[in-house]
């Protein structure tokens, strides 16, 4: 089946345009399957590893059955953390853009109740939250769910992992049953299949397959040093490799901006996108990188989205990205068409473990490289001129300047020395001063002993990825908690339910603090173990 165009659906311009804004053409494979049965009210169980663009599948068709003369709360959207809560009311606000009489608040458990409660007063349309939170504002009666239309359960698998299964069912019980019912999970077991037989009516199913990563064609290499010296390795990286075409991307706008500065500065061709840029702004981002008029695009993961551009020879993952998913988009942007690509990412202290997570995740191999030497690039620029000059021979329109060559020849100059005149002249711009590189030195077995000698324990907390926990917000909770400095946690391991760390012996007895705490509802523990694995 050929795919429709956003362009070419169902939805209002208004919506479009909020659509255009955001940089996407093409649906992905579950946006193309749900959004047409959403907007026509049936319900739908949709199967779907996150990263895939599941909120643009339930969120464009819910804007388009709003009722704008209508103040009652219409759709209801739950999710199983605040994270995730906030990530889908920003999509939600990007797609209501041009849609000024829609209201959207979001409410989760951690932030003010009294705020929440006056956001409701404002009579919003749509909602996003939590389930706890959702039931206490039902039981506070600041919730009115007499009109809901729509009701879409986003990571329910999550949800029931979290022990949200009788909240949920208690609010799938309460609301209109005449209402439409979505629900999206990445994966389906037994308990999510009995959830959807009970209270979905006769919902279209569809599973979008994983994606697998190809790595045939593309080389994932890594570097390992200190991250004030990114930017002079990234300097160092490309000019070793002249690629003709490379994206890097970033975590942030921010860097984004900065990184597109500083190459600049350095006479790289250069430019960058990212959401704050206007659609006109970016299209002429995009059209010069396309034609070859800028060789290097800098991106975030969210402008990078939908970005087809043949021929990109190399990404760069200047900042590793903060999820497994969004590593397999970026360096897809290469190696296509059955031609070879490359991927190369920059590692820190503290991003070792992301990589970790990352080649667990794609199941291949990366290969750390040592940072090229100065004499190396200088090399690499010798065979790149050589090239260039073979080519340039190998011309059949080659203009004829043998009167040049004659008058120098008879005049005297040795022709060594014409040659070296003219590659000066052709390559003045290459003499280049670098700065030096920063290594960060390769992990070495974890130990109970640190470099300055003090001893380490090791603890467990029962919290992890799911709950929207990595290493800073992690490191913010412990100090929350036992005022214990950042600096006394050594390696850190998260895994999707836990996180295993390092703790210095002198202070760990304080980490017991936070043993019975609450976290997102939920009970923290604290636990002693014997290594981080």
């Amino acid at each position: 089946m050929e795919k429709l165009l956003f362009s070419e659906m169902n939805i209002s311009p208004e919506v479009k345009k909020a659509i255009e804004v955001l940089g996407f053409e093409t649906p992905t494979d579950i946006q193309q399957q749900a959004i047409p049965h959403v907007l026509e009210g049936r319900d739908v169980v949709g199967e779907a590893q996150t990263g895939t663009g599941k909120t643009l599948s339930f969120a464009i068709p819910i804007i388009e059955r709003i009722n704008v003369k209508n103040p009652a709360i219409q759709a209801l959207v739950m999710l199983p953390t605040r994270e995730l809560a906030l990530q889908v009311y920003a999509e939600f606000i990007k797609l209501v853009k041009f849609s000024k009489k829609i209201r959207v608040v979001t409410i989760y458990g951690g932030q003010s109740i009294e705020r929440q409660i006056k956001d409701l007063k404002e009579k919003p349309q749509i909602v996003i939250g939590t389930p706890g939170r959702i039931i206490d504002h039902m039981n506070r009666k600041t919730l009115n769910f007499s009109n809901l239309q729509v009701l879409v359960l986003d990571e329910a698998d999550e949800m029931l992992k979290m022990g949200f299964q009788e909240d949920i069912e208690y609010i799938l019980q309460t609301t209109p049953k005449e209402r439409q019912t979505t629900l999206f999970s990445a994966t389906m077991p037994a308990t999510i299949r009995e959830v959807a037989r009970k209270y979905l009516n006769d919902p279209v199913n569809i599973k979008i397959a994983t994606k697998t990563l190809t790595v045939d064609r593309i080389r994932q290499v890594y570097y390992e040093i200190k991250s004030q010296s990114k930017l002079d390795l990234l300097i160092r990286l490309l000019d070793y490799y002249a690629f003709n075409s490379v994206i890097i991307f970033c975590n942030t706008k921010a860097m984004v901006d900065e990184l597109v500065s500083s190459l600049q500065k350095h006479e790289y061709s250069v430019d960058g996108i990212h959401g704050d840029l206007k659609q006109l702004q970016r299209d002429r981002v995009m059209n010069a990188f396309r034609s070859g008029a800028i060789k290097i695009l800098i991106a975030t993961d969210v402008a990078a989205r939908g970005i087809d551009v043949k021929g990109v020879e190399a990404v760069f993952n200047y900042d590793l990205p903060l999820d497994d998913e969004s590593y397999v988009h970026r360096i897809g942007r290469t190696g296509r068409a059955g031609l070879n690509g490359t991927s190369i990412s920059f590692v820190t202290a503290r991003t070792r473990s992301r990589l970790q997570d990352i080649i667990k995740y794609t199941k291949s191999d990366m290969e750390r490289l040592e940072v090229p030497q100065i004499s190396e690039i200088e090399k690499m620029k010798n065979r790149l001129i050589y090239n260039k000059i073979i080519d340039a021979m190998n011309q059949e329109n080659k203009r004829n300047h043998k009167s040049i060559i004659n008058r120098l020849m008879s005049e005297g100059y040795d022709g060594i020395d014409v040659l070296n005149a003219l590659l000066d002249i052709m390559f003045k711009d290459e003499v280049k001063e670098y700065n030096e590189i920063l290594i960060e030195e390769p992990k070495k077995p974890s130990s109970k002993f640190s470099k300055d000698n003090k001893s380490y324990s090791y603890y467990q907390i029962n919290l992890g990825k799911i709950h929207g926990l990595g290493p800073k917000t992690f490191l913010d909770l412990v100090n929350k908690h036992t005022k214990i400095n950042s600096k006394a946690i050594g390696d850190i391991k998260i895994r999707n339910q836990k996180i295993s760390f390092e703790i210095r012996a002198d202070v760990s007895k304080k980490i017991l603090l936070m043993d019975g705490k609450k976290y997102q509802g939920m009970t923290i523990r604290v636990k002693k173990v014997n290594s981080l694995d």
